[in-house]
């Protein structure tokens, strides 16, 4: 049985994976990035192989991905994380035509064949507004833990508007209002409608198909997903994977260079 491993390198977490060569995940693992990119890039890979109780010479090829894949000096090899995201969202749902890739710091929306290749994408790489760093700035402002925001956002009966589209103010902004006298849940729910918005906007530039994969860490947020849902009227596809779908997206990009390494050995044989 080979294996391969993805390794995504975010500006707020690391995501490594380990596949067998089904495309069956064999393990994965979380890191902090924090400042030392690639020691935590060796943790998050060395954390996987020792999930899958699998040693590092049984790992055939090394793909990294995210903002900081070059740093995966122990890698093979390099794809960049919209085509990783891509690749995730389609092999987990195989319908996926539109990915929405929200992360620490950016968010991408991405429009796919039926094959998984990019048809097209943007991404708000000037602004931090609609990203899960918008999030963390209001749980910070509130004193709430970052898991916690989206269960919270949820009980709100008469949401603000959030009128800032810059993350350095959204602090100001929500302390504003809890000054005012507003609930918590409901200045949260004004956040979370403010990033889907901001989402949205990218998603209609790429085209919204109704097969949509919500990827990335803030796909967790049980708040963020409904606020999507509603302002686009439709399910999105949420896996439980979806904060390794980076990772993932690698790790089959990995398992294809291992596979096509094989076919001229194969047809020799068969010759023989």
């Amino acid at each position: 049985m080979a294996y391969a491993a993805g390794v995504d390198v975010g500006s707020t977490q690391t995501k490594a994976v380990i596949i067998n060569e089904n495309g069956e995940i064999i393990s994965r693992s979380l890191v902090d990035t924090g400042a030392h990119v690639i020691q935590a890039a060796e943790n998050s890979y060395q954390q996987a192989l020792q999930n899958g109780n699998l040693r590092e010479e049984e790992v055939e090829y090394v793909i990294g991905t995210g903002y900081g894949r070059y740093r995966v000096t122990f890698g093979n090899a390099q794809v960049t994380e919209i085509s990783c995201h891509a690749r995730g969202a389609v092999h987990m749902f195989p319908d996926t035509r539109t990915v929405l890739d929200m992360g620490g710091q950016d968010t991408k929306a991405i429009q796919v064949s039926e094959t998984g290749e990019i048809v097209d994408f943007c991404m708000n790489d000037k602004c931090a507004a609609g990203t899960g760093r918008f999030l963390g700035a209001a749980s910070s402002a509130l004193d709430i833990p970052l898991p916690d925001l989206g269960a919270t956002a949820l009980k709100a009966e008469r949401p603000v508007r959030i009128s800032t589209t810059c993350t350095v103010f959204a602090e100001s902004e929500v302390l504003s209002w809890l000054g005012k006298g507003k609930k918590i849940e409901d200045i949260l729910w004004g956040v979370h409608q403010s990033i889907a918005s901001r989402s949205i906007g990218l998603l209609r530039r790429v085209g919204i198909n109704e097969k949509v994969t919500f990827t990335g860490g803030v796909a967790k947020n049980i708040g963020m997903v409904k606020a999507l849902e509603e302002n686009l009227g439709l399910k999105l596809n949420v896996s439980e994977e979806s904060h390794y779908m980076g990772a993932l997206g690698a790790a089959l990009f990995a398992m294809d260079h291992i596979l096509a390494s094989r076919i001229p050995l194969e047809s020799v044989e068969e010759r023989a």
